[in-house]
């Protein structure tokens, strides 16, 4: 079983930035697809980044793309999503899933709340 746990989320200042991580609890996470989402109240979870492929480029939604990276560290099992210049429509919570390449569903981790608020 893949565990999956987010950290990194709080308030934040429009403008601002901060740093996401997704630890993931399994030896093979080299092989392992992870990508960020992100819901907002009332809204259908999306897509935010993420990598094509276990070790692939990565993908970016229109709305954060140029503000947002993500970075996997593959000795540390973490995969990290930067947000700079946030905004407050970047209020969500923030998912991680890890998927192996293989596989047809990923792993969910709790979550983690962040807000973007003056």
């Amino acid at each position: 079983q893949v565990q999956v746990v987010e950290s990194g989320g709080g308030l934040v200042q429009p403008g601002g930035s901060q740093r996401l991580s997704c630890v993931v609890s399994r030896f093979a996470f080299a092989r392992y697809i992870m990508s960020w989402y992100r819901q907002a109240p009332g809204k259908e979870r999306e897509l935010v980044a993420g990598f094509t492929s276990a070790d692939g480029s990565a993908n970016y939604a229109d709305s954060v793309k140029g503000r947002f990276t993500i970075s996997r560290d593959n000795v540390k099992n973490t995969v990290y999503l930067q947000m700079n210049s946030l905004k407050p429509e970047d209020t969500a919570v923030y998912y991680c899933n890890a998927r192996a390449s293989w596989a047809a569903y990923g792993y969910w981790g709790q979550g983690t709340q962040v807000t973007v608020s003056s």
